[in-house]
């Protein structure tokens, strides 16, 4: 990923954000055990970059946690609070990046937010906190121990700058013209500038005006029928992927969208053939997510069901197609109320005979419908 590849191996490589940078480095000079930064701001405006940078440059150890990886306030102290109080085995400074800490404040509390507190006082090297809306009342005690950090949308001059950087280290030809409207459609995410340049770029040497057609504006909230549209139409399974990454839908009620539209876009045997192997393996993962509750094999299942499916094809179909909702999410909205009702009934249930819901409807339910047919 070009992401990866040119990341900035020095602050002088870092674009934008002057002031914020400005901002870490005095504090990181004058750290004082106890208090913490929060870098606020969109995605894709440089805050993981920012301290990846300097810790490269000045050779600390970087530590990276994402706080959704956390389920709880044990997780928290077992995982994080002994790798704090712990120096580094070659002797070198730590700096941590606790990323996205506003998912963890989103959890209803189990301790979570409390124990990062704990931890950041107690912690022998500095540690920095994410997230994209600082004023979320769930940050409030959080904040009490931070000194925030905006990182605004990276202006279009900045991105401009970079992808022009890339392009010409990639050897692809770009007009200014369509490299500024590249920049424009980024609306201020460097990130995904990036990794959109990388998708259109992939197997040529020169974009053209009509390949930023593919992209369309970015939406915060893109629609599950302009995602479709892109993961059947593309041939590039990067762009399949990123087809989702807006859709206000959980992944698995996309996969079902997508179950339910292959054979409405493809037309070869073969092409449905192999977009359903994919989506079948696809299934495979989505079933291990839920039976042991793992979620890394979450990216392996939205790989196959975007990319997967978005590659089985020859070649674009450039007819229009009717995308439909899916059958058996029809039929499950049918049967709502009725399906609340029965649940609640065998919580009551499960409450006066002492066991699980499940076992209330594998082993006691068939005896008591059997009971209340016969009389």
């Amino acid at each position: 990923m070009w992401v990866n590849k040119y990341k900035p191996k020095n602050l002088n490589e870092y674009v934008g954000q002057e002031k914020s940078v400005e901002t870490f480095l005095k504090w990181i000079k004058n750290w004082k055990q106890g208090k913490s930064l929060l870098f606020h701001g969109p995605p894709g405006t440089g805050k993981t970059s920012l301290i990846e940078t300097f810790a490269k440059e000045n050779n600390y150890e970087f530590i990276e946690m994402n706080a959704s990886d956390f389920r709880n306030k044990k997780q928290i102290e077992e995982v994080l609070g002994q790798s704090m109080k712990q120096a580094s085995l070659f002797g070198r400074k730590k700096i941590f990046l606790i990323d996205e800490i506003d998912g963890l404040a989103g959890r209803q509390d189990m301790g979570g937010t409390g124990a990062v507190i704990k931890i950041i006082k107690e912690s022998r090297f500095p540690v920095i906190l994410t997230c994209n809306n600082p004023y979320d009342q769930k940050l409030r005690a959080l904040k009490e121990c931070c000194q925030l950090v905006e990182f605004k949308k990276f202006s279009v001059f900045d991105i401009e700058k970079r992808l022009k950087q890339i392009a010409e280290k990639e050897d692809i030809k770009i007009d200014k013209g369509i490299l500024r409207q590249f920049a424009k459609r980024g609306e201020g995410d460097l990130r995904a500038s990036i990794i959109d340049l990388q998708s259109l770029s992939h197997g040529k040497k020169e974009i053209a005006q009509n390949d930023l057609d593919i992209l369309g504006y970015r939406e915060k909230e893109q629609s599950i029928f302009d995602a479709l549209m892109m993961i059947f139409k593309t041939k590039s399974a990067l762009a399949a992927k990123l087809a989702i990454n807006n859709v206000d839908k959980d992944p698995e009620e996309i996969f079902w969208w997508i179950e339910n539209n292959i054979a409405n876009e493809y037309e070869h045997p073969e092409e449905i053939a192999k977009a359903y192997d994919a989506l079948s393996k696809a299934d495979l993962f989505r079933q291990r997510i839920k039976s042991r509750q793992n979620w890394k094999f979450l990216a392996y299942m939205i790989d196959l069901m975007t990319a997967g499916v978005s590659t089985a094809k020859n070649e674009m179909y450039r007819k229009f197609t009717r995308y439909q909702y899916p059958s058996n999410m029809i039929v499950l909205g049918g049967s709502k109320f009725e399906r609340k009702e029965e649940k609640e009934k065998l919580l009551e249930l499960s409450q006066q005979l002492h066991c699980s819901t499940r076992k209330v409807r594998k082993e006691f339910l068939p005896f008591l419908n059997l009971f209340r047919y016969t009389n």
